[in-house]
């Protein structure tokens, strides 16, 4: 599984961008439906911290950090293997480097962890000035 992030820049305080986490699956048997995929952050001088998830690919819940609830949002797009996050309402504190991940097998407890997943991008900059 190779996966794609993308959508980064820099923006002004208030404003919103798109990131986009494209995968390329070539394990047999397996499709995009299977992968919980996340989104994680590393802010300057700081350890990469949990954003927010689609979930596990049995269920149905997405769940997010406290920081960016009801600013942010997670959704899938299995016909074309891309998972998005859009972020409105950016603040000067959500300037990071913005990683997704993903795994096929990640249990609950693990959603926001990096243990839990064996498949990562190569990170995308989001700047956001005051």
């Amino acid at each position: 599984v190779q996966l794609q992030a993308s959508g980064g820049g820099l923006v002004q305080a208030g404003g919103s961008l798109r990131l986009s986490c494209a995968a390329s699956i070539r394990t047999s048997g397996r499709t995009f439906r299977n992968y919980a995929v996340t989104w994680f952050r590393q802010a300057p001088g700081k350890g990469r911290e949990f954003v927010a998830t689609t979930g596990r690919p049995s269920g149905h819940t997405t769940y997010y950090t406290d920081s960016v609830k009801g600013r942010f949002t997670i959704s899938r797009d299995n016909a074309k293997d891309t998972v998005y996050l859009r972020m409105d309402s950016l603040k000067p504190e959500d300037t990071a480097v913005y990683y997704c991940a993903a795994s096929s097998s990640v249990i609950l407890s693990s959603l926001g962890l990096e243990r839990g997943y064996n498949y990562w991008g190569q990170g995308t900059l989001v700047t956001v000035s005051s």
